[in-house]
């Protein structure tokens, strides 16, 4: 592929005027010319080579504390009352959905397409490099419906504007590392990213056309990361059954060390999705579908709501940290896109996301009985631990909102 060329926050949406994602890193340029010429300095600089000592203690102390000030308020280090500034206004020439040509993402059975059914149905082996999957035969989930919202139609054909690349597999978790179960190289550090990073140089199985149609650029492509159900949850951190001496933050540090292989190879737009409400799935819920309260396994609900408030909140601090403050991704863009609070928006709201025949329903699920089948988009889950076609098309309207900066459960950086 074509030597990636150096990325601008003011670039065209027009794939080919980016380079093609490769596998080193853009090199980085400045991304606006300065606001002041060298004949104008700023205010403050100008008052603060007067030759009055006081004077330039005085603005000193006065800098250093805004500076602070301004610190904790990037990362949330102040009360809520406090005004945050408008990222979203700042963000908009990234944040634009039509920018948008490649929708790549990694994660488990909430956004798996393929990948595991092609292991399952081929002797537990993984795809071939340049294997595409295309659109589920069965339920669809959030990633597809986001390719749907964003298509258009002339009123005859629909056509997508974004092409989805999905390396998320059924069961899967973060790292082996941290989760010692099920089949290796299935996980998203170890699996699903190097499966990516192979289909970059790969022609599409079965032709001799490049994998990814267009060619995947700097501003074309977003990278998505959702996982942490199985990594939270029971035979993991929920049971205490992760590797000895992993922690939470190694969770956390996980999906970073995931953004660093796909910042290595040329990404610079990513979205994290923070974890599930796992105590609000009918499966680790304190209640029973029939809304009574559970007599064994009470214990879950309360533990499940400790784990993910903590991977959530380092999420919440550890995001900005590495993209505004450390330098770790140069030239990249993050919205860290809160599903948690949405979802939990739809179990306490239901009115307003389940618009099926029957009344809506966020305690059970729709494949318990036959009756219930018949009115799939009036339930929050299909099974007792996976969202139903509904929830999924909930969370594509709102990632589809993220993409374009205007989302109120996303924070920019």
């Amino acid at each position: 592929m074509a030597d990636p060329k150096s990325y601008s926050d003011d670039h065209s949406s027009h794939a080919d005027d980016d380079a093609d994602i490769g596998l080193t890193p853009l090199s980085h340029k400045p991304t606006e010319e300065p606001l002041l010429t060298k004949d104008e300095p700023p205010i403050f600089l100008r008052l603060y080579r007067r030759r009055n000592t006081k004077r330039r203690l005085c603005i000193a102390l006065v800098l250093v504390t805004t500076l602070f000030c301004v610190a904790l308020v990037g990362i949330g280090g102040v009360p809520d009352s406090v005004p945050r500034p408008n990222l979203k206004m700042l963000e908009k020439p990234r944040w634009n959905v039509k920018n948008f040509k490649s929708l790549i993402t990694f994660g488990d059975s909430y956004t798996d397409e393929g990948r595991y059914h092609y292991w399952y149905q081929h002797n537990k082996t993984y795809p071939p490099v340049g294997t595409f999957f295309p659109s589920s035969k069965q339920t669809r989930n959030w990633a597809r419906y986001t390719i749907q919202y964003t298509g258009s139609s002339n009123g005859e054909e629909w056509k997508p504007q974004m092409t989805l690349y999905d390396y998320a597999f059924g069961g899967s978790w973060c790292s082996d590392e941290i989760i010692p179960r099920g089949p290796k190289k299935a996980s998203v550090l170890e699996g699903g990213v190097p499966a990516f990073l192979n289909d970059l140089t790969a022609a599409r199985a079965g032709t001799e056309e490049p994998y990814f149609q267009p060619s995947i650029t700097a501003s074309n492509a977003v990278f998505v990361i959702w996982i942490g159900t199985n990594d939270l949850g029971n035979f993991a951190y929920l049971s205490n059954e992760q590797t000895p001496g992993k922690f939470l933050a190694d969770f956390n540090e996980c999906v970073f060390r995931s953004v660093d292989k796909l910042y290595a190879a040329g990404a610079r737009t990513f979205v994290l999705m923070n974890t599930v409400p796992l105590q609000l799935t009918p499966l680790y819920s304190i209640k029973l579908p029939s809304g009574e309260e559970k007599v064994r396994d009470r214990w879950m609900a309360p533990k499940a709501i400790e784990i993910t408030k903590v991977v959530n909140d380092i999420y919440r601090y550890q995001t900005p940290y590495e993209f505004a403050v450390s330098n770790r991704y140069p030239d990249a863009r993050v919205a860290l896109f809160d599903v948690n609070s949405l979802m939990t928006d739809m179990y306490f709201s239901p009115e307003f996301y389940f618009n099926g025949t029957a009344p809506a329903n966020v305690t059970s699920f729709y494949t318990k009985t036959q009756e219930d089948r018949l009115n799939p988009d009036s339930f929050m889950w299909r099974d007792d631990l996976h969202p139903s076609e509904q929830t999924h098309r909930n969370i594509a309207a709102e990632l589809v909102r993220v993409l374009d900066g205007t989302s109120d459960y996303a924070q920019y950086w």
